[in-house]
């Protein structure tokens, strides 16, 4: 999985509440088993035109991240419940490819959430009038804010700031950039130390164990 320490950039608003992954990446835009494609496809009820299957696709002007600066954007400020719905994980892919490494709101959707952990993509909760705040100034100005995970803060270029908390093994996750089984793997010796262990303590476990793994299906 991707690591992620920190990222600093720009800040695009996109404040509505209950944006559900089949607005992310609506089931007929999800044509392959590929992890490939979706960043040009993510909000596409959003950012482009009706059109008939296989015709050019044509932006939607006012949308705001068909607009500059916002094309160019790292960082995604949203309204609360961001990816409830379906817990279709190509939604994540979509939001990443595009080039968001950070979401900030208010509440997010339980299983999008978890996903946004094991993909590369920080899920950032801060109190909906703080969400508010940041979202009015990145539509006024060029926000560009600072995401750290080590310290858990965001920062703006004026030194303001705001904390967030993130559950220990996800933030260990992704600043190590290990999923669970590569966090397993880094365990190995001390794995194969209580199995040397515990067949001197359990022989008769490990005899069981063998015998299973013999007998024929």
């Amino acid at each position: 999985m991707e690591q992620f320490t920190s990222v600093t950039g720009i800040v695009a608003p996109l404040m509505r509440p209950d944006i559900d992954t089949d607005i992310i990446i609506p089931s007929r835009e999800i044509t392959s088993p590929s992890r490939d494609g979706y960043g040009e496809k993510a909000f596409a009820p959003w950012r482009y035109q009706p059109s008939a299957v296989g015709a050019p696709r044509v932006e939607i002007d006012t949308f705001v991240l068909n607009r500059v600066p916002y094309r160019e954007a790292s960082v995604l400020i949203t309204g609360a419940n961001f990816g409830s719905g379906s817990s279709r994980e190509m939604a994540v892919w979509a939001i990443r490819q595009f080039g968001f490494r950070v979401i900030i709101a208010p509440s997010f959707g339980t299983i999008f959430r978890n996903n946004c952990y094991r993909n590369g993509v920080l899920p950032v909760v801060l109190p909906e009038a703080d969400v508010a705040t940041l979202a009015a100034r990145a539509e006024h100005e060029v926000l560009r804010l600072c995401v750290d995970l080590q310290s858990c803060t965001v920062c703006d270029e004026a030194g303001a700031s705001w904390g967030f908390t993130v559950p220990t093994s996800e933030r260990e996750m992704m600043l190590s950039g290990l999923d669970a089984i590569g966090q397993t793997l880094t365990r190995c010796t001390e794995i194969e130390a209580f199995e040397a262990k515990d067949r001197v303590a359990r022989p008769w476990v490990w005899l069981e164990m063998r015998s299973e793994n013999t007998r024929s299906p």
